[in-house]
Parts: structure tokens; sequence; C-alpha cells
């Protein structure tokens, strides 16, 4: 299905975004979302896409999955929550700080030990009640703690140095973006920093869609089951509660689905579909339909994806209009459902 060689590094360019939605008020367009969407058949051709989905992008943290698969093909134990929070982007609840605690207490490091930024948690709920509490920001509420302390684990199992483990430089993530070139199937374009610290890789949309296809793929009992298994079955741990990542998870059944900063998403079925969604101006709004559309593009029925059409446009309080996929993103007639 997936060739072994890894294909060129995308190109670096101004991406040709194509319009993915309409913020449509009282009938009227308002404005245009641009972006790009692709979507993968389960026999990992494309089978759709929208605007540029080969040039090089940051997947941000929808590569979170990718780096969870390389960590554990480097040892890393973990399973079940502890796993998702791992491949995480945490809303700091107290059970998301509880479980980075317990990764760093594995791994017999402390949060001084972790190198991610500090910062207030992430869901605007909680951070209101921690600021209220007097809290200050920390490097555990930072919703990459889990993956950080996961990272802190693997070094401390492998005999890598701490010192350091988010250089590019550093074995860990010598070895991470190996299982990056590995699952996309194509060469890094660029390296850079991600906001909490860690090194962040350079892909194609295309490439961020065929990593999720392969990690759902796998056999059971491989790194990239375990990962899958464990965000799938604890998709709150890999998000938090009232997310709208966990309840996609939920409504779609096997689904990965993984939300990175600036509009990016990605979600992936057992059989191999696959779809990956980057929304230009980074708006949130647009993001959910869009992958939502998507998904129905690759044959996931309609009906389960119903509450993912995006939230209402009001107008003096009441609803007056919507953010809407653009028409090229209408399931085709000829859809199988799942």
């Amino acid at each position: 299905m997936y060739s072994s060689s890894l294909a060129d590094a995308p190109a670096v360019r101004e991406p040709l975004h194509a319009p993915v939605a309409h913020l449509v008020r009282g009938g009227v367009i308002e404005g245009i979302h641009y972006g790009s969407v692709v979507v993968l058949g389960a026999d990992g051709e494309v089978q759709f896409q929208l605007g540029d989905v080969e040039v090089a992008c940051y997947p941000r943290s929808a590569l979170k999955p990718v780096q969870a698969v390389a960590m554990v093909r480097a040892g890393l134990p973990l399973d079940g929550e502890l796993l998702s929070l791992a491949a995480a982007s945490h809303s700091g609840e107290e059970r998301h700080l509880a479980g980075t605690r317990r990764i760093l207490e594995l791994a017999d490091v402390t949060e001084d030990d972790l190198r991610n930024v500090t910062d207030l948690p992430f869901d605007p709920v909680v951070r209101d009640a921690w600021v209220r509490e007097g809290r200050l920001p920390s490097r555990l509420a930072q919703n990459c703690s889990g993956k950080h302390a996961a990272m802190l684990y693997t070094c401390k199992l492998n005999g890598w140095s701490l010192e350091g483990y988010l250089d590019p430089a550093h074995p860990l993530q010598r070895a991470i973006a190996e299982i990056v070139e590995d699952l996309t199937g194509q060469h890094i374009a660029r390296v850079t920093v991600d906001g909490c610290g860690a090194p962040l890789f350079s892909v194609s949309l295309h490439g961020l869609a065929r990593a999720a296809a392969r990690i759902t793929t796998a056999p059971a009992g491989t790194p990239e089951a375990r990962v899958a298994g464990a965000m799938r079955e604890h998709a709150e741990m890999a998000s938090g509660t009232g997310r709208d990542v966990a309840a996609l998870m939920r409504a779609v059944p096997g689904l990965l689905a993984k939300d990175g900063f600036e509009g990016v998403e990605v979600a992936a079925l057992p059989d191999g579909r696959a779809v990956a969604v980057k929304i230009a101006d980074g708006a949130n709004r647009a993001r959910i339909p869009v992958t939502a559309a998507a998904l129905a593009r690759a044959g996931v029925d309609p009906d389960l994806l119903g509450e993912f059409a995006g939230e209402p446009l009001l107008g003096g309080g009441e609803p007056v209009g919507s953010v809407r996929p653009v028409r090229a993103l209408d399931p085709v007639a000829s859809a199988t459902y799942a």
C-alpha cells in the first residue's frame, strides 16, 4: 500500500490554499476561510484534495501521535491513559496533572527536569479557576507536559542525557525525526521549535495523513497500535473534558484524531482512510466543520458528524448564520458509510 522508500522533502514556499469554508451571516458570505484538505482512501491513495496538500507545513500538535510512536519504539513502556497523555495537548485538568506526575515518578525525575515552557491550563474554565485560586503558570500545567514527561522517561530508559533533551541533535529527537520520516513517507523539510520548546518537524499535509493511516492500520501489539488504542480509549486524556477532538473520536467508531494549533487536524480510521486539514489563518472555528466535512467525503456516515457542523453565528444573541464548508467538500453520492 505504501512505498518503503522516502519521498523528497516537501517544497518550502507560499502555500496555494483554496477556500475551504464560508462564514455565512444572514444568507450572505461575510468571510472566507482558506486552507487545504486531503482525503486518503483505504488503499492509501489520494481520493480528494483541495488547496495545497504537498507543500511543507508544520503539523504542530497533530504530530504528537507520531512522536508517541517513536518513544514507544524506543522502549517507553506506557499504556492506557498515561500513553494517551504522552500524545496529549491536554486541558490542564487535575487528572492531566496527576498523570504527568505519575510519568515523572516512573522515570524517577521531577517537575524541575521538565524543559517545556511554563503556562496556565489550556482549558478556559480550568484556567479561570486556576487564576482565582492564585496559582501561577507552571510547566506541569502547560498542555504538552505529558509529552515532555514521556520524553524524559524515554531518555532515562535509554541512558540518554536529560540535559538538552529538546536539542534536535539529542538522541531522542534524532529517533523521533527518524520515525516522522518513516511514517510520513517523506524527508523532513525544516526543523524549528514548537510553542512548548520541543523540535517541530515540517512535512506535507499529505504526509501527515499518511502517518495517521499507518498508525491506525498497524498490527495489534505494535507501538503504532498501542498509541492509537490508548488515544481512542482515553480520548479525554489526550485532550480534555468538552474538547471537540475527544467528542469526534467518541462519535465515530474506531477514529483516531488529533488537533494542532494554527488550524491543523488529522484523523484516521482503522481501515486506513484518513484526512488532514490545515486552516490557513489558524481559525479554530473552521477546523472542526471542515474536518467533519472531509470525514464525510471519506465515507463516514454524516449522521455521526452532525454535532460538528460548527457553532452558530449570533446576532443579538440569536443564531443568524454559521461556518459552512465549501460545496467541494460535500460527500459524494456514492460514498459507503462507516
